[in-house]
């Protein structure tokens, strides 16, 4: 069990999970759970595709580069980013394939609604940073724009590519993640090792990139934004319960909720990075450690980390 919720003096929630860390030298050093169940990677595979996409070609300053590697609140600046990223390839909203959503800020989503845009498009999706991305990666070698989500596209044979040389993957099958490109089959233990790569000088652009602007890879306030502000780290949630972190000089952590629990998530992996040294007492996320459950407005119980890591 990671994190339990406490309402009133009664634990009525439980949320089961795992945890892998490793140490910069590539070795594990701390796990707790089924760290080899495989799932699906989902968003916490984009720092590593916006790799494959400015290996291709996409030529990203580091803003874009941030965003290329969200999974944005959908805030104004989050949508002009998008848009200058297709500008400067000569397209526009429409190339996208990614499906037509909306921004996962409630704040974000009433301000495009009040704007006049109430329906769901494809740009507000949490994912087109990542599309925009691979859309100027297509056009740097000339291939076709019109099918990149496709499993046999090129750019899609490229990213599988990339994830098996960091052998992040448990086998090669692959899914259709929520924005309709191929989703890959990991494990904690697997992809824990392969986010210790990011702090490797060959991935430097990416962790730059996602260090320096925290809330263009998520939302200001979101947990992993958060992580990356207080600790000299990166951090990058995947749906379904998922958070991957890298801190330079440290390691890596994976976190995986199995009932897809955001903030039992988010909570689990300050958990972990406090067990492991890495929140220092003058660290804000210390805050965080625990969070509130409030009735009638007020606080009535908590949302707390009951695992402890084994050490390696």
């Amino acid at each position: 069990m990671l994190v339990v919720v406490e309402r009133s003096g009664l634990d009525e929630a439980f949320h089961d999970g795992c945890v892998v860390a490793y140490g910069v030298d590539g070795r594990e050093i701390a796990s707790y759970g089924d760290v080899d169940r495989a799932f699906y990677m989902r968003s916490a595979a984009k720092p590593f595709q916006a790799a494959v996409s400015v290996g291709l070609g996409a030529d990203l300053p580091p803003e874009h580069l941030a965003v290329a590697c969200s999974s944005h609140d959908g805030d104004p600046v989050h949508v002009a980013i998008v848009q200058e990223i297709l500008a400067q390839g000569g397209l526009d909203e429409s190339a996208l394939l990614c499906t037509p959503g909306r921004p996962l800020s409630r704040s974000a989503d009433r301000l495009w609604a009040v704007r006049g845009s109430p329906k769901p498009s494809r740009i507000l999706n949490n994912c087109s940073g990542k599309h925009a991305a691979m859309l100027r990666a297509c056009l740097a070698q000339g291939w076709d724009t019109s099918t990149y989500n496709d499993q046999a596209h090129p750019l899609q044979q490229a990213q599988l590519a990339g994830m098996g040389e960091l052998g992040v993957l448990v086998d090669d099958r692959t899914g259709v993640d929520g924005c309709g490109v191929p989703v890959f089959r990991v494990s904690t233990r697997t992809l824990a090792a392969a986010y210790t790569k990011l702090l490797e000088p060959r991935f430097a652009r990416i962790w730059e990139a996602m260090h320096r602007f925290p809330a263009l890879v998520s939302g200001v306030g979101n947990a992993d934004s958060q992580i990356a502000v207080a600790l000299d780290a990166v951090a990058k949630h995947g749906a379904e319960g998922l958070l991957g972190v890298a801190v330079r000089g440290r390691g890596s952590l994976v976190v995986r909720c199995w009932d897809g629990s955001e903030r039992a998530v988010a909570v689990a992996a300050l958990s972990a990075l406090d067990q492991l040294g890495w929140i220092t007492e003058r660290t804000p996320l210390r805050d965080h450690l625990k969070r509130p459950v409030r009735g009638g407005g007020r606080v009535v119980g908590s949302v707390r980390p009951v695992f402890e890591l084994v050490h390696t």
